[in-house]
């Protein structure tokens, strides 16, 4: 088999260099994922027999806001935008999430109303983790299930922080000081 710049390479040797594709892996994706980063392989191996692959289509609705949360999504390709309705009925976007973010995590822990809607900007892949699979799994993998908890229960509490630091910053720059008399 001839390189280029005209070497040759024993076929041998070749499929040993080819590599196993697992960058391309499920498993190897979800690593990337900040609440599945403290997973080993083989339990990044059983998160991928839970969560399910779906493509959506262009101004695909993933969920609406007010439907109840079943589960957290990672985008595997494309984009998603998050937004809320206003007043008179007009989409403001919240967020536009690409490849490696993840969304509606609070879901995997409670049965609550969306508070965003979530739709499909392009062709999107999105692998999503569901609170039902979550839950068979607690019984059968409790070490591996305590680890996604424990993340989740990170990534949550860092949004909440980031949540408070904005609304603070919102708050001390749009109002003046109440005055005191």
């Amino acid at each position: 088999m001839s390189l280029p710049g005209g070497s040759l390479m024993n076929p041998f040797w070749s499929n040993i260099f080819r590599g196993t594709g697992y960058e391309d892996s499920v498993a190897y994706f979800l690593s990337t994922i900040p609440i599945f980063e403290d997973l080993k392989p083989k339990e990044l191996k059983l998160l991928e027999g839970m969560v399910h692959t779906r493509t959506y289509r262009p101004d695909e609705v993933i969920f609406h806001e007010g439907d109840i949360g079943s589960g957290m999504y990672c985008i595997r390709s494309g984009q998603v935008s998050i937004f809320n309705n206003d007043s008179a009925g007009r989409a403001v976007e919240q967020a536009q999430l690409g490849p490696g973010d993840f969304f509606g995590e609070v879901a995997l822990t409670v049965q609550k109303p969306r508070i965003a809607t979530a739709r499909a900007v392009e062709p999107t892949v999105l692998l999503g983790l569901f609170r039902a699979d979550l839950h068979e799994a607690i019984n059968k993998y409790p070490a591996v299930t305590s680890k996604i908890l424990l993340g989740l229960s990170r990534c949550i509490s860092d949004r909440l922080q980031y949540a408070a630091l904005k609304l603070h910053q919102f708050g001390s720059n749009s109002y003046p000081p109440a005055d005191r008399e």
